[in-house]
């Protein structure tokens, strides 16, 4: 049986792999960086084909960041370099970051998108087969899993919501503060509740408003 995706906060799995920029072992890779992981169940998949393409326009946001972006999808590397032509000429932009070829579905399942009985090879699978591969995984500098998304084949991704959950998981890193619902980049944002007073008060020397003990409002700290 699969356990579904690995959760948040536990370590990500590292591993050799093939990819459309050579060889990587992932945790080398990653170096300190933040990075995001993104799955595919299949190349030549439509919804995908636009996912790729948008990230590739986006990637100077990430770089901005610190963030390293890295694709993955059940099958090999020779096909995405194929697949990544039609990205260029339907999206305007071909992938400019690493695509892993999972040809043997080891990476999948260390990430828990696929069983262990869905066997060792992605020949003859097809895309409702791998259906369960369309995660998006942010991993932060210690190599812990920091967001989960799992998305149906049908649906595309919003990848610009993936850039504001890592402002807001970078603010958390830097400045011990929480973003409260539908929070963007400027707008006021929550001092941790394991901030005591004392601290919050260096921390956030022009004070706070406080319509609750444990809901203590900042202006977003720079």
């Amino acid at each position: 049986m699969s356990t579904g995706p690995l959760p948040i906060g536990s370590d990500a799995p590292d591993f050799h792999a093939q990819t459309t920029e050579g060889p990587i072992r992932f945790h080398e890779w990653l170096g300190g960086s933040w990075g995001v992981m993104f799955s595919h169940p299949k190349d030549f998949t439509p919804v995908c084909t636009t996912e790729l393409g948008y990230m590739a326009r986006i990637k100077p946001e990430f770089d901005k960041r610190g963030v390293k972006i890295i694709g993955l999808s059940i099958d090999p590397v020779d096909r995405h370099a194929a697949w990544s032509k039609d990205i260029a000429e339907t999206q305007g932009t071909a992938p400019n970051y690493p695509m892993i070829g999972d040809i043997d579905l080891k990476v999948a399942k260390a990430y828990g998108m696929l069983p262990a009985e869905a066997g060792e090879t992605c020949e003859g699978r097809t895309a409702a087969d791998n259906a369960t591969v369309r995660n998006v995984y942010a991993i932060g500098p210690d190599k812990k899993i920091k967001l989960v998304l799992s998305y149906p084949m049908s649906t595309g991704r919003n990848f610009d919501e993936v850039l504001r959950v890592i402002d807001s998981m970078q603010l958390t890193a830097k400045h011990k503060v929480a973003t409260p619902v539908n929070w963007k980049d400027g707008d006021d944002v929550i001092i941790l509740p394991a901030v005591t007073e004392d601290e919050a008060k260096q921390r956030f020397p022009q004070g706070w408003k406080a319509p609750k003990p444990y809901l203590r409002i900042v202006p977003q700290p720079k």
